[in-house]
């Protein structure tokens, strides 16, 4: 067994090196030999000692692995990983680097004198790897990538091929362009790519044919996960997320006319320090309004720290919010915390569901928000900051104010510019931008390729109630996305186990095979014989079709005279 173990290891085109826990070489296969030109008396011997520039003896001493690390020989570019061994009760017994080599890929790159013709066979070649690569040419256009790039993108090839290299970039310099105007590699760059902005570690290096430069290829590396490992424990213990802001006011998807009322009202108080107040169902977006007000205003280099009132248990919540003195409560810190709000200063405190804030800690708030001092929980000096407050609720101030849950004067001073966000029964028109927007979030989350939704399904989910309206839409999407096969590349009826139950006109007009056109105007000519039937079922009454409907009349008006629908 042991001889077919070492023949099958000799035959893989990896270099491998064994060692044991003193990091002295008990086997090297013969690619490892060939690659780093080790002789053939090595084992038994010390590997720091015969081996160049390894590392193994240190993941022997610290157990910690290196994976796919570049490293230069005399006569090759490889790429290797070091991986710890250990026994079965967890102790380290030995090392083993297992490499490759690249060279060949970049002599391959430097020889291609046109992408064009050969992009079939090169496309091939990346496919095979899990590294995600992407190619541009001599002026930075997008001209390849392979399938785990859209894996970390959420972007097809129909999205990116033929376009500037900054089409997937949320954050950062694009690489591409760079090596364009250098012409050196560039390694380790930090980006964040994608509808989710994840975040990935890129690197790059140009293409040569004949000493003339033809473009550049790039190795794209997934760090996300690597970068939720942070500090944060006592904020997830808590459920208190501090953070800075996310979201831009492009992130917010629609073009319907209540959605870009609420963009522009926000756009202009977020050049103010005024106090927000977010209003809207669950699920309407408050908290993507709240980063983006605060990008937007002078205060985007400062903190944003965000507080869910209802999340926090009302006994510690005065404390988070405005800190502690040394030994003001059982277990409290001997050096005293200080509080959200102070770690805010000079930002943004966004306070979610602010309906939820005990009575009893009202009357503080009040006063923080009246003079922007406070005094921390067994303190007795007045601190003194600068913060810009939003807030946002799904619940029903006025009410609470007058049932007495809410103080007026808190109220009054929340509701200095009030900004009402529409739910997407308001909004039917935005729901495909949203949902393929969600596609896009979600191949990046789930590693999946879907490329697109059939016009059924979009009907199907445009007549849809959505009581948690996006998030309620986003946990749809997923658990159809998780449902399908994972070489499928389009969400069809058949994807969702309610579909024939719940629209069976819909099934019909598929199995009909109605004309298909532009997805916008489906959409509309969809939405307007909904209207069109309401009123006819109503009897022409606009109160009893918007209760249908269940929409607003206002909105019932805005588009009858938006779809030319006679009184």
């Amino acid at each position: 067994m042991e001889r077919i173990l070492r023949i099958v290891l000799d035959s893989i085109i990896e270099g491998i090196i064994i060692v044991d826990k003193d990091a002295r070489v008990i086997y090297v296969n013969k690619n490892a030999q060939r690659l780093l030109g080790l002789p053939s008396d090595i084992i038994g011997k010390k590997v720091d000692e015969v081996v160049k520039n390894t590392r193994l003896h240190i993941v022997v001493r610290t157990g910690l692995p290196e994976i796919d690390q570049v490293q230069h020989t005399e006569n090759a570019v490889i790429i290797t990983s070091r991986i710890p061994i250990r026994d079965e009760n967890g102790n380290i017994i030995g090392a083993v680097a297992v490499f490759r080599d690249i060279t060949s890929l970049r002599k391959l790159a430097e020889e291609i004198t046109n992408l064009k013709e050969i992009e079939a066979q090169l496309k091939a070649i990346i496919d095979s790897t899990n590294d995600a690569i992407s190619v541009a040419d001599e002026k930075g256009i997008v001209r390849l990538v392979n399938k785990a790039y859209t894996k970390i993108t959420g972007y097809s090839p129909e999205e990116v091929v033929g376009k500037p290299a900054t089409v997937d970039i949320a954050e950062g310099e694009s690489i591409h362009l760079l090596i364009a105007k250098i012409r050196q590699p560039i390694y380790n760059a930090r980006l964040k790519v994608g509808p989710a902005k994840k975040d990935v570690i890129v690197n790059a290096t140009p293409l040569f044919v004949k000493g003339v430069f033809k473009g550049s290829v790039a190795v794209v590396h997934d760090v996300s996960e690597i970068l939720k490992l942070t500090n944060e424990l006592e904020e997830v213990k808590r459920l208190i997320r501090h953070m800075r802001a996310q979201y831009t006011f492009d992130d917010i998807i629609g073009e319907s006319r209540l959605i870009q009322i609420a963009k522009e009202q926000a756009k202009k108080v977020a050049q103010t320090p005024a106090t927000v107040l977010l209003r809207g169902e669950s699920g309407t977006g408050k908290e993507l309004f709240a980063h983006a007000i605060h990008n937007s205003s002078p205060r985007k280099n400062k903190p944003f720290v965000s507080v869910n009132c209802a999340a926090i248990p009302e006994t510690i919540l005065e404390a988070e919010l405005f800190g502690y003195e040394g030994g003001s409560f059982t277990g409290a810190l001997q050096e005293g915390k200080k509080g959200l709000v102070e770690e805010a200063d000079g930002g943004t405190l966004f306070l979610d569901e602010v309906g939820k804030l005990p009575l009893s800690l009202q009357p503080k708030l009040l006063r923080f928000i009246e003079s922007k001092e406070f005094v921390p929980v067994g303190g007795r000096s007045v601190k003194k900051v600068d913060v810009r407050i939003i807030a946002a609720t799904n619940l029903d101030l006025e009410k609470m104010m007058r049932n007495g849950d809410f103080l007026p004067d808190l109220y009054f001073r929340l509701n200095v510019f009030p900004i009402y966000l529409p739910s997407l029964k308001d909004r039917k028109e935005d729901i495909p931008k949203i949902a393929i927007h969600i596609v896009k979030k979600l191949n990046q989350q789930y590693g999946r390729m879907v490329e697109g939704i059939s016009p059924a399904v979009i009907k199907y989910i445009v007549s849809r109630h959505w009581s948690g309206n996006v998030r309620e839409l986003e946990n749809f999407i997923g658990r159809v996305m998780i449902n399908m096969g994972p070489e499928e590349r389009y969400i069809e009826p058949k994807h969702i186990p309610e579909f024939s139950t719940e629209k069976p006109e819909i099934v019909e007009s598929e199995n009909r095979q109605d004309k298909i056109g532009p997805l916008k105007d489906m959409v509309e000519e969809y939405e307007r014989q909904i209207i069109i039937n309401a009123l006819k079922q109503s009897g022409g009454d606009k109160m009893k079709a918007a209760k249908i409907l269940d929409i607003s009349v206002r909105t019932l008006y805005y588009k009858m005279e938006r779809y030319g629908i006679e009184e």
